[in-house]
């Protein structure tokens, strides 16, 4: 019989692509979302890619009696993926509040529900955000825990103790942390992507939206880093590539393939790609160039991180495959497969 697993914000950019995985693993999927940042049309998009259709259920994880229900209505659910959260950096500092309510009291609510229905483990969706500005690049996991430089990053943070503090407790549950670094592409299908709601908060959607001229121009945030090029740097890593990652955590927390009850890994390529060189990676794959204008300083935003992989890639025998082009040219194939069909 297959193994349940609930992934909360499932219709969401890297939850969509996780099922997707999940399923072809031969898991049940049952998704939690409450579609404030993501469309219940992604679910055809994952029934075409996979052949089935995950169960649905549209709540909201901050509403613990609606989640409980969810539980009730799905016995049998062996593990979890949270995934749900308020997640640009930007956006949170604006808007703290938001961020601390929708990030911190779903996390709770899952917590306290899970020994009530024995529920074995949860992957937690965390960020490179917890180490702030690093002292030194690449970045593994025993690096300083650094004060958050946005409400966003700081809500990760808050997240891992309080799994850790929980679990510490004697709480009958295992978790794997996964500490991602910038997702970006989408899936070879183009079935499934990247699609905010409104005005992207992340890079690689504005860039294909300004590519195929639904935004003027896209603002690059600062030219004036300690960098080669004075922009920022970060660690791109392929969105399916991030995805299975998440299979292979399921598979280890509920085989009990570790005698750590909490376990944290980096989940990166290990090479740093700064703003600049990521735009002209997409004018490449595309055979043409893109508006940007270089502008301020932006407040949140780290100066250079990428990650060091190897204790993903040891234990966890994963590894990021897909090519900077490649992933590339699977944003540029969905944001092409959305102006086809009319939706962006």
């Amino acid at each position: 019989m297959a193994k349940k697993i609930l992934v909360t914000g499932g219709t969401g950019y890297i939850g969509s692509h996780t099922v997707v995985e999940l399923q072809q693993a031969g898991y049940e999927v049952i998704i939690v979302d409450n579609l404030s940042n993501s469309n219940a049309d992604v679910i055809e998009g994952i029934t075409a890619i996979t052949g089935q259709r995950p169960a649905f259920e549209n709540q909201d994880c901050t509403d613990r009696k609606a989640l409980k229900a969810v539980f009730d209505k799905h016995p049998g659910i062996d593990g979890m993926i949270h995934f749900a959260a308020s997640k640009a950096v930007g956006e949170s500092v604006q808007k703290p509040l938001v961020y601390y309510r929708n990030n911190i009291v779903s996390l709770l609510n899952l917590l306290e529900l899970m020994p009530e229905h024995n529920v074995k483990g949860i992957v937690f969706s965390s960020s490179c955000t917890v180490y702030g500005e690093p002292d030194r690049n690449p970045i593994d996991e025993n690096a300083p825990i650094k004060p958050a430089t946005s409400p966003y990053g700081n809500t990760k943070q808050i997240n891992e103790e309080i799994i850790q503090d929980f679990v510490h407790s004697g709480a009958p549950i295992k978790s794997i942390i996964l500490r991602y670094f910038n997702p970006i592409g989408a899936h070879p299908s183009a079935k499934i992507g990247e699609l905010p709601l409104g005005v992207p908060q992340n890079l690689v959607p504005y860039i294909t939206q300004t590519g195929i001229g639904i935004r003027e121009r896209l603002s690059v945030f600062g030219d004036d880093y300690d960098t080669p090029d004075g922009s920022c740097i970060r660690d791109f890593i392929n969105v399916v590539d991030l995805a299975k990652a998440h299979v292979i955590a399921i598979e280890r927390m509920l085989q009990d393939k570790s005698d750590e009850k909490v376990e944290i890994f980096n989940l990166g390529t290990g090479k740093g790609l700064s703003v600049l060189e990521l735009i002209r990676v997409f004018e490449k794959v595309t055979g043409h160039p893109l508006n940007y204008k270089i502008v301020g300083r932006r407040e949140g935003d780290i100066e250079q991180i990428w990650a060091d992989p190897q204790k993903a890639n040891n234990v966890l025998g994963w590894t990021a495959r897909e090519t900077i082009e490649d992933t590339m040219a699977s944003a540029w194939k969905w944001q092409l497969h959305l102006r086809e069909k009319n939706i962006m």
